[in-house]
């Protein structure tokens, strides 16, 4: 007998059936349901299941975290429910069904941006190394750098940016083509439309401002300028939106016979002109706004207020499911100001987190069977995936929770107070420091370790108070 068919049972029996199922399916760590009825699902019953890791609700899915054996554990539990295999797009359109206005929202973010991290990933590792290698003066006392004395570096710090320009400059090309996948638009059209927006025959967006004569189009009766959108984030996206919505409706009212004929011609070159005569200055104008709102926040008397409300609150906004939309933020303040501060507070967020977990390991350490789940849970938590850190231990037990959150404000205000940047998106935990400016390394490997520190004192000395005390007591009796 497997061993995941018994605990697969009594899931099925506590999720309320096979009946209940709408859809299922799994991604690296958790098991996602969208349930006929979600009251039906016995959440106490389903935690006290020994694979079970926690669960929660979010973007209309009831999520059940069993760990790195959800794939094994999955195959067992469609065979003995006798429901289908079931994709992940399925799965979501499904779970919009149970979602109000606002998780819609997030949850079309995410799906446009989820897509573009691997890439952001990557590029701000690069832009990270290229800054090592080519800022940092290691050489002769300090007074030059890599690039500077080897041949080879310089050569190696001029080919990636290669690749750093095509992810960054030429981001609207994967976010209209991410939001033409999601629409369900034709992609190529939407690749081809992000094009229009960074063709080399447009100036440049960074070199607008230093230009005394733009170029322009002349139609006689009207002229448009000759603008790029290089890596600006709502030009795409309003750009994107435009084009599928035309394709889609077009699609509905033009005759099959000449569909492949007339649909891309009239919902292409009317959504390019668009873009550039409208949605693009729109797009920029409010794509500015929103990065000097933040930027300002963050840099101004009170931006350490902004930090440690941001540092303390962002392990929750996790839950909810909120923390997409900082994406785009980020993204944005890259485009505007060649960095973010924002994104350095998020992985000093999931490293406080994972810190938590490290003192559950010391305070439980005799407990073999928590280590099975807590070891694996912080080492994820400190590579960037929080998920079963948070909710496999620290929400279980709530204090380590706390002083996570704790651990991060104060982190994040050191990080905002001395204005470090990252150049992008990077892994969002210890590696994250490889996406930092390298100005800042310094600055911000202190407020990695303070995220590392005080998170694990404040979790011994909370379980050593009544409120830990409290907290384990709960845990225990549900166990039972």
């Amino acid at each position: 007998m497997s061993k995941y068919q018994e605990p697969a049972k009594e899931l099925l029996e506590a999720i309320g059936g096979s009946e209940n199922i709408s859809v299922v399916t799994h991604c690296a760590t958790r098991m996602r349901f969208v349930l006929k009825d979600p009251a039906k699902a016995d959440v106490e019953q389903i935690e006290r299941i020994k694979l079970v890791k926690g669960t929660f609700t979010q973007g209309g899915q009831f999520q059940v975290i069993i760990g790195n054996e959800v794939s094994s554990f999955y195959n067992e539990f469609i065979k003995m429910a006798g429901v289908s295999d079931t994709s992940k797009e399925d799965a979501k359109i499904a779970a919009k069904q149970n979602m109000n206005l606002l998780q819609k929202i997030i949850a079309h973010l995410a799906d446009i941006f989820t897509p573009l991290i691997p890439a952001l990933v990557v590029g701000g590792l690069i832009l990270g190394f290229r800054n090592v290698i080519g800022d940092i003066k290691l050489l002769e006392d300090g007074t030059k750098t890599l690039v500077d004395v080897s041949q080879f570096w310089s050569g190696v710090h001029a080919f990636l940016w290669l690749i750093g320009e095509a992810i960054f400059h030429f981001l609207p090309v994967g976010i209209t083509w991410a939001v033409a996948r999601k629409m369900g638009a034709s992609q190529i059209l939407g690749i081809i439309l992000g094009i229009t927006l960074v063709s080399p025959q447009l100036l440049n967006a960074y070199a607008v401002a230093g230009t005394e004569e733009i170029p322009f189009w002349d139609f006689g009766f009207a002229t448009v300028d000759m603008i790029g959108y290089q890596a600006q984030v709502i030009p795409a996206i309003l750009a994107g939106l435009v084009f599928s919505f035309l394709e889609l409706k077009l699609r509905k009212v033009v005759p099959n016979s000449v569909s492949m004929i007339v649909v891309p011609f009239l919902s292409l070159v009317p959504t390019v002109l668009l873009a550039h005569v409208v949605l693009g200055p729109i797009g920029w104008m409010a794509g500015s706004w929103v990065s000097d709102i933040v930027y300002s926040g963050l840099t101004s008397a009170f931006g350490w207020l902004f930090a440690a409300i941001f540092g303390f609150v962002y392990a929750p906004l996790v839950i909810t499911g909120l923390h997409h939309m900082t994406n785009a933020i980020d993204l944005q303040l890259m485009s505007e100001l060649g960095g973010t501060n924002l994104w350095p507070m998020i992985a000093l967020s999931n490293i406080a987190q994972g810190s938590a977990v490290m003192a559950m390991i010391y305070i439980n350490r005799k407990d073999e069977e928590e280590k099975q789940v807590s070891i694996p849970a912080a080492i994820s938590c400190y590579l960037g995936v929080t998920e079963p850190a948070m909710f496999g231990i620290n929400l279980k037990y709530g204090y380590p929770f706390l002083a996570a959150m704790i651990g991060s404000l104060v982190a994040a205000v050191i990080s905002v107070g001395s204005g470090v940047m990252a150049n992008s998106i990077g892994v969002g935990g210890i590696p994250g420091i490889l996406s930092i400016q390298s100005s800042y390394l310094v600055v911000f490997a202190l407020a990695m370790v303070v995220a590392i520190v005080i998170p694990f004192i404040l979790t011994i000395v909370f379980a050593k108070t009544k409120i830990g005390k409290m907290s384990f007591k709960k845990s225990k009796t549900e166990a039972a």
